[in-house]
């Protein structure tokens, strides 16, 4: 966590908008992510989709870790994200090459994160990969990946995935040290955050609320306790809505009403969420534009100066 009391990451939407409200046409991403770094966000977090279907047709995202390399590329100092990469999309070792991959270009700023497959049965339909026992898939992901990046290699024959004397070279520039984030909010993956992760993320499009993630918090605790660790070595973060400019009205039936206000009260209740022992706040941006950015340039100022 930063001296600012709650880091603030922006969380990158990379397929055609949700609406007509959610995106503005012909804004670069790359120039966005730069934008960000420039106003002083914390990290850059890439939406991992392929596919969905909005009002009957097919809705499609850009590939995330393509775009997680290029950003890698074209920024310097902030930190960046899998947000999060959905499990049943690769094979296993293949993440923690691209994972460490990913982590050379930047130079060490890269957090992997993980998760057991959200999102329509379509995408996964679609494109050819099994949505099924999708906890059981992934338990056995991160064994195969936590075993490649702490480790550097792994001998793993499971039921749905396998990994023969594998070796993850070259290490990249934090051998055995790349984080790696699992999002969930089950018990069962709680449990698997706290045995292998160093950060857990949760995640609402609900109006966003400190106490509304006060319960997952201590349940969180509680997974932490069964396996055996100390809760407070398990980094938190949060992934909800904001919208800086005003811009409330989303259109959305499924989404509450975004984190808005003047920069001052956008920034306490930032600060709110890092009192509640939060260390991260990822924000999707109602609009994602470039003006969107930029006023969030005010409120991480506010956040700086708060006591």
């Amino acid at each position: 966590m930063s001296n600012r009391g709650v880091d603030v990451g922006l969380l990158v939407y990379t397929g055609d908008g949700l609406n007509e409200r959610h995106l503005v046409a012909g804004e670069r991403l790359s120039e966005l992510v730069v934008g960000a770094e420039q106003v002083g966000f914390d990290l850059i977090g890439v939406v991992d989709h392929l596919r969905w279907e909005v009002d009957g047709q097919p809705h499609g995202f850009r590939e995330s870790t393509t775009l997680l390399a290029a950003f890698a590329e074209a920024t310097s100092s902030i930190r960046l994200a899998s947000a999060v990469l959905n499990a049943p999309f690769r094979n296993p070792a293949l993440v923690a090459k691209i994972a460490v991959t990913i982590d050379d270009i930047s130079g060490g700023r890269f957090t992997l994160g993980l998760g057991a497959g959200g999102g329509p049965d379509i995408e996964y339909e679609s494109f050819g990969f099994d949505a099924d026992h999708r906890y059981s898939r992934f338990e056995e992901s991160i064994r195969i990946i936590h075993g490649l990046m702490r480790d550097g290699r792994v001998d793993f024959h499971g039921a749905y995935h396998r990994a023969s004397e594998c070796v993850l070279t070259p290490t990249g520039p934090r051998p055995g040290s790349v984080p790696i984030l699992i999002a969930g909010e089950g018990h069962k993956m709680m449990r698997l955050a706290a045995r292998f992760a160093d950060e857990w993320n949760g995640l609402t499009f609900d109006t966003p609320t400190p106490q509304s993630f006060a319960p997952l918090l201590s349940r969180l605790d509680e997974a932490c306790a069964e396996v055996g660790r100390d809760p407070m070595t398990l980094r938190r973060s949060v992934d909800i809505i904001a919208a800086p400019t005003g811009v409330v009205d989303h259109g959305l039936a499924n989404f509450g009403i975004p984190l808005h206000g003047q920069p001052g009260e956008l920034a306490r209740q930032l600060r709110a969420f890092g009192n509640l022992g939060i260390s991260e706040v990822r924000l999707l941006l109602w609009p994602q534009s470039y003006d969107t950015v930029a006023a969030m340039g005010p409120v991480l100022e506010a956040l700086d100066q708060l006591d």
